[in-house]
């Protein structure tokens, strides 16, 4: 061998060793080592060399890109052999729908690969990192990547978003118009039923947000909020509704005085009973409507006495007209019904006055 990158490292009897310094593709093929003995002893061996892949490039993308544009990307390498692999990611994750093309280079000894990635432009790749890798088992488990930034221009997304869900008249609310949109959105217009905004003093513009003060039934209508950019426009709507004010009234510090003048009264008089009952109606007729009526209580204790009273009379005439219950007979007239006349009768009668001391009384 005749190569000043060839050199003997080691010679004797029983081992002969080179070593090739700045190895080409030209270095591969069969050695033979001799040992001049006799007989000669030979040895043959096949030196394979790699070929190391170039650092890939990606092509094909220019920016800004629009959205809905078609993108083609393709990454590319020379120089590898055998041939490399090449992936696809999309924000580390893989993409796999790819087209992949392998050409032998004039050397015939390596190959250039290339792949490319075919997708339409979305707003949501604005930003996205594409990253081309090459792996080769020249490369030591260590694949070189190229990587590429997309740029997607797109038209505003607009949103209205409200800080009062239930407005009522005499509020207030505050409709936030949100845009999001590359490049960055002018400062929107806000809109009512298509015209102008129509009270200025209470609706008040700051940059994207709309304050309304002092709700009332007139400002009921759709809002829009419009938002631009060079790429084009976008809107949407807002419809607002102004409800009535909900009262809840609920007079609870003048209880105890309206309690005390319904009892008092309907215990002294009735007719004043009913002048206080007015009177609490016509402060608020919708509460304590169960504070003027009678004090039940009371009521019921007189009926309770009534019932008493009356069960103990009749227990005690009843007794009275069991102890006088019977018939009573006298012998006052015994024998005057054989009389012929009422002066013979009065004679003869048994019960006359001779005899009073022996008239008796039975009693069944």
């Amino acid at each position: 061998l005749r190569d000043n990158r060839i050199e003997l490292v080691r010679a004797s009897w029983h081992e002969l060793s080179i070593s090739v310094s700045d190895v080409s593709l030209s270095d591969e093929g069969q050695y033979t080592c001799s040992l001049f003995t006799m007989p000669v002893k030979t040895s043959k061996a096949f030196l394979t060399v790699l070929g190391v892949p170039e650092k890939p490039q990606i092509t094909g993308f220019t920016s800004p890109v629009m959205e809905g544009e078609r993108m083609q990307l393709t990454c590319k390498t020379s120089g590898s052999k055998p041939a490399a692999d090449i992936r696809w990611f999309k924000n580390d994750k893989e993409v796999k729908d790819v087209k992949y093309l392998k050409e032998e280079d004039a050397n015939r000894k390596t190959f250039t690969v290339s792949s490319t990635l075919d997708f339409l432009a979305d707003r949501n790749d604005d930003g996205a990192v594409v990253s081309c890798r090459v792996d080769h088992e020249s490369l030591n488990s260590t694949p070189q990547i190229a990587m590429q930034v997309l740029e997607i221009h797109y038209t505003p997304l607009v949103k209205i978003i409200s800080s009062n869900s239930w407005p009522e008249e005499g509020q207030s609310i505050i409709l936030t118009c949100e845009s999001k949109g590359k490049p960055v959105p002018e400062p929107v217009l806000w809109t009512k039923d298509g015209g102008e905004l129509p009270d200025p003093e209470r609706m008040v513009v700051n940059g994207r947000v709309l304050s309304i003060s002092f709700l009332n039934k007139t400002d009921n209508g759709t809002y829009r909020c419009e938002a631009k950019n060079p790429i084009g426009r976008n809107s949407t709507e807002y419809v607002l509704i102004v409800h009535d004010v909900f009262n809840t009234l609920l007079p609870t510090t003048v209880i105890p005085s309206l309690t005390t003048a319904t009892v008092t009264t309907t215990v002294a008089l009735t007719t004043s009973t009913t002048t206080s009952a007015a009177a609490i109606s016509t402060r608020d007729p919708n509460a304590l409507a169960g504070q003027t009526g009678p004090d039940h209580a009371l009521i019921g204790g007189i009926v309770a006495v009534v019932v008493f009273v009356t069960l103990c009379s009749i227990i005690l005439l009843g007794r009275y007209l069991a102890r006088h219950k019977g018939t009573y007979l006298t012998n006052e007239a015994k024998g005057a019904e054989d009389a012929p006349d009422a002066d013979t009768a009065i004679i003869n009668a048994e019960g006359s006055q001779v005899n009073a001391e022996e008239k008796k009384e039975y009693f069944i």
